[in-house]
């Protein structure tokens, strides 16, 4: 039985929360609290596998108490966001503080959409529970040393095309492969699990960050070397060859596997286009999208490799394209960087 406790301000939110997670055949709810002073005795005294957060909260925000947390009785934990442009740094920071996951905030007044947000919050409270926190803690510091260390440089592959597909832990799982990868890099295509407003601000902060250029991906934008294009939370990112170029497009579509932009897709149009001129790569996440696409980017020629179940904060879709036997290869998120270097090196 995961034994969850609740932390936000509003009574109503609280009893929402509640009715959803007590519903759940192996979720317990076994405490709440309306802010973090109050949360920490809780934690303290009932010992919970997962805490859902609210962010902004009286007392003490939310993201001062889960530094607070991390530091001294790192635990499992979903944030409760407002899924705004205004709350998409706080949340994207919560995330790299050590966060599992976030979610919107239900909104009590759409009775239709609630069936569909208790699916998604049990299931972001179950990958929690499973999630391995000590990873998070050693990406957290790898990437703090990263900042400051000088990027390799090399001769690469001209016509070389790197994608990444990644979902629960990705965002701080993609920073730590691309953000010491030198300034004249092959390109990447990224697709991550993350809502509309959020993908700008996410490629906005890898930017200030990566040798590289990150963008959120444009429809028609020319693919060039140096530069990183991450898909648009409500759209599918694809690839399209147009001559000698290469060119992202968007599409809006149904979602696929549930998700949109969803990383089979992006993977299908490489594996049309590209074939052995590119490389895949599955990281952490829950479900299993990607895997397939991977599959077929293997059979197109493409190098493929997945992300070990130790340095997964979660082994869902990597576990998922390993037993289809959808990798070349599987390593440690710390090893993926230098492979990809080695892979996009020019033969002398």
């Amino acid at each position: 039985m995961i034994k969850v406790v609740i932390v936000d301000d509003s009574k109503l939110i609280r009893m929402i929360l509640n009715e959803i997670i007590s519903a759940a055949p192996d979720m317990q709810v076994v405490g709440e609290a309306e802010d973090p002073l109050e949360a920490r005795d809780l934690i303290k005294s009932l010992n919970p596998d997962v805490l859902t957060l609210d962010i902004e909260m009286p007392k003490m925000d939310g993201i001062t108490f889960l530094k607070n947390l991390m530091r001294l009785r790192p635990m499992p934990v979903v944030m409760l966001s407002t899924l705004t442009a205004e709350g998409a740094p706080i949340t994207l920071e919560a995330l790299s503080i050590g966060a599992v996951d976030f979610l919107e905030k239900p909104k009590v007044d759409v009775k239709e959409s609630l069936g569909k947000y208790a699916d998604v919050l049990v299931e972001k409270i179950r990958a929690a529970a499973g999630a391995r926190l000590s990873q998070i803690i050693r990406s957290r510091k790898r990437a703090q040393q990263s900042d400051a260390a000088p990027a390799a440089t090399g001769d690469f592959k001209k016509n070389h095309l790197i994608a990444i597909g990644a979902s629960t832990g990705g965002t701080e799982a993609i920073k730590e492969v691309v953000i010491n990868l030198p300034a004249n890099f092959c390109p990447i295509v990224v697709t991550q699990h993350i809502p509309p407003v959020f993908s700008k601000t996410y490629a906005e902060r890898l930017n200030k960050v990566c040798k590289m250029t990150v963008h959120e991906a444009s429809h028609g934008q020319v693919i060039e070397p140096g530069h990183i294009y991450i898909a648009p939370g409500d759209k599918h990112l694809t690839v399209l060859k147009r001559g000698s170029k290469l060119l992202c497009q968007l599409d809006d579509s149904e979602p696929v596997n549930r998700h949109k932009p969803a990383v089979d897709v992006l993977f299908d149009s490489i594996a049309k286009y590209m074939g052995k001129y590119s490389s895949g790569v599955i990281l952490t996440g829950m479900g299993a999208d990607g895997a397939k696409g991977l599959l077929r980017l293997k059979e197109s020629g493409a190098y493929t490799i997945t992300q070990d179940e130790n340095s997964s904060v979660v082994y869902g879709m990597p576990r998922a394209a390993k037993e289809l036997g959808a990798g070349n290869e599987e390593l440690p998120l710390d090893k993926i960087a230098k492979r990809l270097m080695e892979l996009a090196t020019r033969s002398i």
